[in-house]
């Protein structure tokens, strides 16, 4: 969800002081490894898929409109309606890769079987759930790619366990640099799933002896952010799949690895520091984008912020998700709204940022954030006894299904058979 440009320029001056740095720096990150795209291509011998000559993806003109679709439906705009009568579960939460820690039902979350009977229902249009073994049959012969952090891993999980309780004839099997992948043997069908934090390549650093840029500027360690190059875990991905969901975000906001003082992200471009080290104002004058030009036909989308929904302090703080039905409008402006400046702020404030770093791109955005920002139920938080409370990632069975409807949705959307 956005906020028009006069606020964003008023919030900015009045929260100067309050919010951390590394939001706006990782736009630095998306656009740099963006920038990427246009450049790698054909650079792996990783056997391609035959595709289905009936199905072409057409390139954009521009970034296509968050929710868009031939009837200009915005998706985003809606509310949760609760089936009183109950509602069939996609998939059984016996699916094996199904994470313990979001197994809502194994872990007994009190409404944790409740979760699946709640639907999004956009104001001007209808979003029904996906038909697996119809979306099997139009994309036989695709590769489809998540590469990002853990939400992506939560989405591609409950990919794999719809498409699964219609096929059994499924191996496992991984493209390079991806943590998990499946082939659905019958249609030749491959999902995957690329684990990246940051997207860009980063590591440890420590300075140098005979001195440096940074370290005559006082940096003793921190880590070294490379924004041109990508995470070897995806790299090869632009070259084997037809279709990419991207996402980042939230490991900006970890303190606990990337702190400010003690090991502060430190950007580096053409293997050289960026000098003087990036402040969000710099980060946002480095922002620039040109069309990437991966293989012909590659549809990308890069999936908006996930919302956190900690009430109480931070996960660190004694902030929990207490709650066991969806937000009220008004409760999920005063968690969200970036005038408060919340334990929760990041995700609109991302957003805000991500949807001017993709403007005139080929990307198309898939908006699941305001939608999300109802859920404050739908989180695993102490299921299956945890630890820590996890107010970010999603119950499986849960919400991340409906991600799943909109990005199916828009695929059809923008499919042009003949």
């Amino acid at each position: 969800m956005a906020v028009n440009q006069s606020q964003s320029q008023s919030l900015q001056q009045n929260q100067a002081k309050k919010i951390p740095l590394f939001p706006f720096v990782s736009i630095i990150c998306f656009v740099s490894i963006f920038l990427l795209l246009s450049s790698i291509r054909n650079t792996t011998s990783i056997p391609s898929h035959s595709h289905h000559p009936s199905i072409h993806f057409p390139k954009t003109n521009g970034l296509s409109n968050p929710g868009a679709s031939p009837e200009s439906c915005d998706y985003s705009d809606g509310n949760w309606i609760r089936d009183p009568v109950g509602t069939s579960p996609r998939y059984d939460h016996t699916c094996k890769e199904i994470f313990k820690g979001w197994n809502c039902i194994s872990g007994n979350k009190s409404n944790g079987r409740d979760l699946i009977n709640w639907r999004w229902k956009p104001a001007h249009c209808e979003l029904p759930p996906f038909d697996p073994t119809a979306f099997l049959h139009a994309y036989r012969d695709t590769a489809i790619g998540f590469v990002g952090d853990s939400l992506n891993r939560n989405m591609f999980v409950s990919l794999f366990c719809s498409l699964k309780r219609v096929s059994n004839d499924v191996k496992k099997w991984r493209p390079a640099g991806a943590d998990r992948g499946f082939t659905f043997l019958r249609y030749n069908l491959t999902i995957a799933y690329h684990r990246t934090n940051l997207l860009a390549r980063y590591g440890r650093w420590s300075a140098n002896a005979n001195g440096g840029a940074l370290e005559s500027l006082g940096y003793k360690e921190g880590y070294r952010v490379d924004v041109d190059i990508p995470e070897g875990t995806w790299e090869n991905a632009l070259t084997f799949h037809d279709i990419l969901i991207f996402n980042t975000g939230h490991w900006w906001w970890a303190p606990s690895k990337f702190d400010p003082v003690k090991s502060p992200m430190l950007f580096f471009e053409r293997a050289q520091p960026v000098i003087p080290p990036v402040s969000p104002e710099a980060g946002l004058d480095m922002v620039k984008y040109i069309e990437n030009r991966t293989r012909p036909g590659t549809v990308k989308f890069f999936r908006t912020q996930s919302p956190r929904h900690f009430e109480g302090g931070d996960w660190d703080q004694g902030g929990a998700c207490p709650r066991l039905k969806p937000l009220l409008p008004e409760q999920v402006e005063t968690l969200f709204s970036l005038n408060n400046n919340g334990t929760n702020v990041e995700a609109r404030l991302v957003n805000q940022h991500l949807f001017k770093a993709l403007e005139r791109s080929d990307f198309h955005i898939l908006d699941i954030t305001h939608l999300s920002e109802f859920r404050a139920d739908a989180h695993p938080s102490t299921a299956g006894g945890k630890k820590h409370v996890d107010c970010m990632h999603w119950c499986l069975p849960g919400i991340t299904d409906i991600w799943n409807d909109l990005l199916i949705k828009q695929l059809n959307n923008i499919k042009v058979l003949f």
